[in-house]
């Protein structure tokens, strides 16, 4: 899909765009010329009654939390209304998220406990406050230019839902998390994934704050004893362009375009009658200076006050305007349903998705009549679904099917194979697991020896 020529209440679309449950993401520049985020609802979803009402409450939740002094989050510049379409702006950069670097194997032991301890710390912070997060999985976890983890979608899943999580969902989603990134660092750095693997079961036990203070206590177990952004963050920066330093330069403002009715769905960041708390410790305490959302907001809202001021009369001319206008949005629609049509389905839910899969067998040698485990780590989006597998092995032609039936916001599982050998030899034993389905296929292979 390509839309360089498109743009939504003076932010400016790209051409790079992804499919979630909310709808579709879309990398943008902000009015003032930093890199931001645009997300177009699914209609399907955005329309259902309540669904906008509730996404716009979990937003100005969120702004007043970033005002009171919340790090940690994606910060929402506006939610806009054009025509049936309703989009989020934000702030900051939406990609890559860790599901992308997941992708390429490129988180590093220190990059993994660092995402670790920031989204935990940003959890708690939430969970002081009396909210929770509601969608914790690689794809909600975005990873800045510096390194930084800030966790994007807040609440949004709940609201298309109609449900409020409960914090346990919340700890469960950081676990998984958690073995997610321990699996790809099993053979490499052995004490690490085995720290990563006690933080989620101690977030499952005692707790987020409990589990992140495990990471950091225990931090010589990490390659260098530290926890570092330095790998994560040149990770970030070649996998998106979106993901390098911004220029905090103004950029120059474009010529007036006339983008038809565009509304705002929140009102003016900080502009409340009174204090506004969500749990203990937070709160809107006294004036303080602009935040980057009440500028961006700001600036959008005047480039479309030059655009169409109230109590303009509709002239011929304007009249003309505006049909140019809905005939090129409804161009534009008609294109980006034609995109999302294979994807979209009527409850909104996502189809399954196996994002990686890794093979670890045995380094040792394997001595006489041994009983082996090999296991592999399927990492998905998160999806519930239905995965079929099979398993082939070097020495025979016995193939082990199966069937792995996943569950929603669980993004990695274990699929293990037991092999038996017997007799005197001396080979290389080689299981290759292949995902049949859903496709593509994928596959992954892991050897060891055996010595009799």
């Amino acid at each position: 899909m390509t839309n360089p020529a498109h743009g939504i209440a003076g932010f400016r679309l790209t051409e790079h765009t992804w499919m979630t449950e909310l709808g579709n993401w879309i990398d943008a520049i902000s009015p003032d010329g930093r890199r931001a985020g645009a997300l177009l609802f699914d209609p399907k979803i955005i329309g259902l009654p309540g669904v906008r009402e509730r996404v716009v409450r979990a937003v100005m939740t969120d702004q007043q939390l970033v005002l009171g002094g919340m790090t940690g989050l994606i910060p929402v510049a506006d939610v806009v209304a054009a025509g049936e379409q309703v989009w989020l702006l934000t702030g900051q950069a939406v990609s890559p998220t860790l599901a992308e670097l997941l992708a390429t194997g490129a988180v590093d032991p220190g990059g993994a406990a660092s995402v670790l301890v920031e989204t935990a710390q940003t959890l708690t912070a939430l969970h002081a406050a009396g909210i929770t997060h509601g969608s914790v999985h690689p794809g909600t976890v975005v990873i800045t230019a510096e390194g930084v983890a800030l966790l994007s979608e807040r609440g949004l899943a709940d609201a298309i839902r109609g449900q409020v999580s409960p914090r346990e969902r919340d700890a469960s989603g950081w676990a998984a998390l958690a073995r997610g990134l321990a699996a790809p660092l099993g053979q490499g750095a052995p004490r690490a994934a085995e720290l990563l693997e006690r933080a989620a079961a101690t977030a499952g036990t005692l707790g987020l704050p409990a589990a992140r203070d495990l990471l950091v206590t225990e931090r010589g177990a990490l390659p260098g004893g530290a926890i570092t952004r330095q790998g994560l963050a040149q990770a970030a920066r070649s996998r998106s362009a979106f993901a390098q330093t911004p220029a905090y330069g103004r950029a120059p403002v474009p010529p007036p375009r006339d983008e038809g009715d565009i509304v705002t769905l929140l009102h003016v960041p900080g502009r409340t009658t009174g204090p506004v708390h969500f749990g203990p410790g937070i709160g809107d305490r006294e004036p303080r200076q602009e935040t980057p959302a009440e500028r961006i907001w700001r600036s959008g809202r005047d480039e479309a006050d030059t655009e169409q001021r109230p109590g303009t009369r509709l002239t011929r001319s304007s009249r003309r305007r505006r049909q140019r206008t809905i005939l090129a949005s409804t161009v534009f629609a008609v294109i980006m349903a034609g995109a999302a049509f294979a994807w979209f389905r009527l409850s909104g839910t996502p189809e399954l998705a196996v994002r990686s899969i890794n093979v670890v067998a045995p380094k040792k040698t394997q001595g006489c009549d041994s009983e082996v485990l090999i296991n592999a780590t399927v990492m998905t989006n998160g999806a519930p679904g239905e995965i079929t597998y099979e398993w082939r092995r070097n020495l025979d032609k016995v193939i082990v099917k199966g069937t792995l039936h996943t569950k929603s916001d669980q993004t990695s599982y274990t699929v293990p194979l037991r092999w038996t050998l017997n007799g005197r030899s001396n080979v290389k034993a080689t299981a290759t697991l292949k995902i049949l389905t859903p496709g593509p296929i994928r596959t992954d292979k892991a050897s060891f020896t055996y010595k009799c």
